[in-house]
């Protein structure tokens, strides 16, 4: 990546066709063609330590400001706008485009789940649960809103008028991270305990334990395979698994990269940030 010290968390396809992602330390959002050319531009906020990042309903890029305590709107030429939580300590970090065609998104600190429509107006859900520590959020094969509570081991359901539902994970000492939409119509999610797990709508649960469970799965997508695709953080790999869960793992060639996200390309290949190491990967599955 052109700027050190850049941190590259989320990642997501753009409606240009190129992958976005955000600069944790570097304050940046950044820009990647399939063929490698870089674009960055800097947010206004100093220090706003943006998280994730998602494709809205009106070919912008959306993407949190987790100690900027924003949502932050970027054109596919560059011009940023950004919209401020109405708590401080809020801390934004997921972030997804919902079927009601407003960005959903999770407060880590705050406890909440966020909606936020196109023009800015924001609402917030406070979870049943205290300290939940909310990761991540997607848009689920039900039309309503899946997100991770890591710090209490559960998957939580909002619907769009604001309706929250908790689902237990079986397993003691689960801290599910990333979460996405499978194409068997469950929601598929990392387990940082060392699994790779999945759950209906129902709340219907099955794991999958990885070989090494300290391989810290976090990003998790569908690829253009029809297989799930992860990262481990600290293993230095990328994964694959089945809906009826085989799991591939392969390993980075960057020795300590911190693989964090992980997405579909419009290139048919998966694109993944490299926390550690500014770099941004390419794996043609």
């Amino acid at each position: 990546m052109p700027s050190s010290h850049a941190s590259p968390v989320g990642i997501r396809r753009g409606p240009d066709n190129a992958l976005w992602f955000t600069e944790n330390t570097a304050n940046k959002i950044g820009r990647v063609t399939t063929g490698g050319l870089f674009t960055e531009y800097s947010i206004p906020t100093s220090d706003s330590q943006p998280g994730h990042i998602a494709a809205g309903p009106d070919d912008t890029l959306w993407f949190t400001e987790a100690v900027g305590n924003k949502i932050g709107r970027i054109t596919t030429s560059g011009t940023i706008t950004e919209y401020t939580l109405p708590n401080s300590d809020a801390y934004p970090w997921g972030i997804t485009k919902g079927p009601d065609n407003a960005l959903w998104f999770v407060e880590q600190l705050g406890n909440k789940i966020g909606r936020i429509t196109t023009s800015g107006t924001i609402t917030e859900y406070s979870l049943p649960t205290s300290d939940a520590y909310p990761m991540r959020i997607t848009t689920g094969p039900d039309d309503n809103l899946w997100f991770t509570e890591s710090m209490t081991g559960k998957i939580g359901r909002i619907t769009t008028g604001g309706t929250i539902t908790e689902f237990t994970i079986p397993s003691s000492g689960a801290i599910p991270v990333g979460i996405t939409t499978g194409p068997d119509g469950n929601l598929w999610y990392t387990d940082a305990n060392g699994k790779v797990s999945s759950v209906t709508t129902a709340g219907a649960f099955t794991e999958y334990p990885l070989a090494d469970s300290n391989g810290f799965p976090w990003g998790i997508t569908v690829g253009p395979d029809g297989n799930l695709w992860f990262v481990e953080q600290i293993g230095d790999k990328v994964g694959s698994i089945t809906t009826s869960g085989t799991i591939n793992e392969y390993s980075l060639p960057t020795s300590f990269s911190g693989a964090f996200d992980i997405t579909d390309g419009p290139d048919d290949n998966l694109w993944l940030t490299e926390d550690y190491v500014d770099q941004i990967a390419v794996v043609a599955p």
